[in-house]
């Protein structure tokens, strides 16, 4: 392709700005004299064009050069009057007009780079994949104060090519004065861990969640010149929490570089009083959530059996109260009403945790939030602690109820009470909405009672993220179930204080930040457009081998 002489006059003048800015002539200078000094020998110090490229490229300066250069859409907002065309010409990485993601000269940035992975043994023998050949693949997730990234998919390997790097906003959410550089005392202070969870997909898109880490990334403010290696151990989940699965290459960064760093026995002193304050606030906890049960069985002898669930297994098999795993959620613009939050719960994979070996108790494992979206599926417990998190975004005041369903079955499902009084349950794994009538079983044979429609038998206990309530009623079966929860004769309560100890957000606690929902990458209308175009062709391939006329557009 050939471009007009006023272009290419264009682009040989950028070019020629971008390798002075970027002083690429004296780079090359020194690349030459190295490596007419090093490598070629005394007798004959003739270098060819050959040579010098490949000596550029170990050294990585034609990669820095193409990195600087990239193509763009040259766009003037202010005369545009059609349709933007794409420019034919090389532009400035930074030219004022581009929408990119700067650097905010007044803020402090966390810069993680993953810088590949070793002793994933369980891939030992996976071959080498060839090119287009499809393989499983690995893909890192991050959160880290509501900012979410997520690597490039690498192929399953004992040493997997993780090279991603992930810029991270230290003081996102307006911490403290957004006009002033924060120092490291003060982002000392703040205890979110990086939250980092690894997904494996195989050949057949199903995806397998492989380790959930979190990283204490303080460790950098002590660390000379602020920048800092670290080699984490991740360990596998549910049953095999314990086990290693592999180590990740982690540098961390700061930018700016920080003026004044903190000495180790400052930051080691900061995590052994947060360590020390989490766990005295979950020993606190622990001893008030043991008279609670002691009071509850004291009501009724037959409590014991009832599904009255306090704490419950994260993937990494830590006990956490189960009111941690619910916080309001909002979802923006991205879903409109709760019901559309219902179907969206619903259309997430259900799957049980995995077990190994026989059996018929129930795996015990709640994800968290993180966890279950990277995955893009879970068992109905993660549903019903994601609908209810949503459904307290939308402003309702919702619960979710552990109970069983038919058979006996233990199950999950979300609880709505309305401000008249009527009370809805929602199945997230369906989005399929119930109203609850009670039967009054005082009522005379004759009086007609209400047939439930729903699936579910028993209900031992509601939560969400500041109240937990255990049933005290004579039964626990659902259709005879009064929801007063007011009434403590009927729905013992948990001290609002006791939750709030251990759940609330911005506590000293090891109860993980809420990651926030992210917009869909799928184009709806051209995937809707390939699907029919598919559809049609398989339609057409059905048609032709049994004689059937191929009607077009049908």
């Amino acid at each position: 392709m050939s471009l007009p002489p006023e272009k290419a006059s264009e682009l040989k003048q950028i070019i020629h700005q971008q390798l002075v800015k970027m002083d690429v002539h004296g780079r090359i200078r020194e690349v030459l004299a190295e490596t007419i000094r090093e490598e070629l020998a005394p007798e004959h110090q003739q270098l060819s064009t050959e040579d010098l490229i490949k000596a550029l490229r170990q050294r990585g300066i034609i990669d820095d050069v193409m990195k600087e250069l990239k193509f763009v859409t040259d766009v003037n907002e202010k005369e545009r009057t059609s349709a933007p065309k794409p420019s034919t010409h090389f532009v400035d990485r930074e030219p004022p007009v581009l929408k990119k993601t700067n650097i905010d000269p007044t803020r402090r940035y966390l810069y993680l780079q993953v810088l590949g992975g070793k002793a994933f043994l369980e891939h030992l023998q996976e071959p080498e994949p060839l090119p287009g050949q499809i393989c499983s693949t690995f893909a890192l997730c991050l959160h880290f104060r509501n900012q979410r990234f997520r690597s490039k998919p690498v192929p399953c390997a004992c040493e997997p090519d993780f090279h991603d790097g992930f810029l991270l906003e230290v003081h996102k959410d307006s911490l403290g004065d957004g006009s002033k550089m924060v120092d490291a005392t003060t982002m000392l202070s703040i205890c979110d861990p990086v939250h980092m969870v690894l997904i494996k997909t195989d050949t057949f898109g199903e995806t397998t969640l492989v380790a959930s880490y979190f990283l204490e990334w303080r460790s950098v403010l002590a660390a000379e010149n602020g920048i800092t290696n670290v080699a984490v151990e991740l360990l596998g989940v549910g049953t095999e929490s314990k086990v290693s699965v592999g180590v990740l290459n982690i540098r961390l960064e700061m930018y700016p570089q920080l003026n004044k760093t903190l000495s180790p026995e400052v930051t080691n002193t900061q995590f052994a009083l947060e360590r020390q304050k989490t766990a005295e606030k979950e020993r606190l906890f622990l001893v008030y959530a043991k008279q609670w049960w002691r009071e509850y069985l004291q009501i009724r002898p037959t409590h014991n059996v009832r599904l009255v669930k306090i704490f419950a297994q994260d993937e990494n098999g830590v006990n956490r109260p189960v009111c941690s795993y619910i916080r309001p959620l909002r979802a923006g613009r991205l879903l409109d009403t709760p019901r559309q939050a219902a179907r969206f719960v619903s259309v997430l994979g259900y799957e049980r945790a995995p077990v190994i070996g026989g059996g018929v108790g129930k795996p015990e494992q709640w994800c968290t939030l993180l966890a279950f979206l990277c995955r893009n599926k879970g068992d109905c417990e993660d549903h019903a602690n994601l609908l209810c998190s949503l459904l307290l975004g939308f402003g309702l005041e919702a619960f979710v109820c552990v109970g069983t369903k038919a058979k006996g079955v233990p199950h999950t499902w979300v609880m709505t009470c309305g401000t008249d009084g009527t009370i809805t349950f929602w199945e997230s794994l369906t989005g399929h909405r119930y109203i609850h009538r009670p039967i009054n079983p005082d009522d005379p044979p004759l009086v007609e009672q209400p047939k439930p429609l729903y699936p579910y038998r028993t209900i031992g206990c509601i939560f969400n993220h500041q109240k937990f309530f255990g049933n005290c009623q004579p039964s626990d079966a659902v259709e005879v179930c009064v929801f007063d929860l007011h009434d403590e004769s009927k729905w013992k309560p948990m001290s609002g204080e006791a939750i709030k100890s251990v759940c609330s957000p911005g506590t000293t606690s090891s109860v993980p930040p809420f990651p926030p929902l992210c917009a869909s990458t799928v184009d709806a209308a051209v995937t809707s457009n390939e699907i029919e175009l598919q559809l049609r062709i398989l339609i057409s391939e059905h048609r032709k081998p049994l004689g059937w006329q191929v009607i077009p557009g049908v």
